[in-house]
């Protein structure tokens, strides 16, 4: 599924997030990246520890502004199934600098 994904980080944090791969979900981030929930600051390394191994995209439906938003179906074991959007924020030196997530 994540053959739409044109980004190359982007690809590979979805590669990761789908595959429950914690640790290669983490590098991916700047060490100060932000993390917005509907627009509310999160604890990043907390999300990423509940979050990855028990949420994935069941489907990608739309990605826009050059692969950093992606939309779709998502899947969480606590909050169930519902639309989803994750926009990335790139950072010079390659790493995710911000993710905002929240239901579409």
């Amino acid at each position: 599924m994540t053959e739409k994904l044109t980004h190359p980080i982007v690809k590979a944090a979805i590669d990761a997030l789908q595959a429950g791969d914690s640790e290669a979900w983490k590098e991916l981030f700047d060490p100060n990246a932000v993390l917005l929930d509907d627009g509310h600051p999160r604890d990043l390394e907390r999300f990423s520890d509940e979050a990855v191994g028990h949420e994935k995209f069941s489907s990608i439906d739309t990605v826009r502004d050059g692969g950093l938003k992606i939309e779709g179906e998502f899947q969480s074991d606590v909050w169930g199934r519902f639309r989803t959007y994750f926009y990335f924020t790139i950072s010079d030196e390659g790493k995710i600098a911000k993710l905002e997530i929240g239901q579409a």
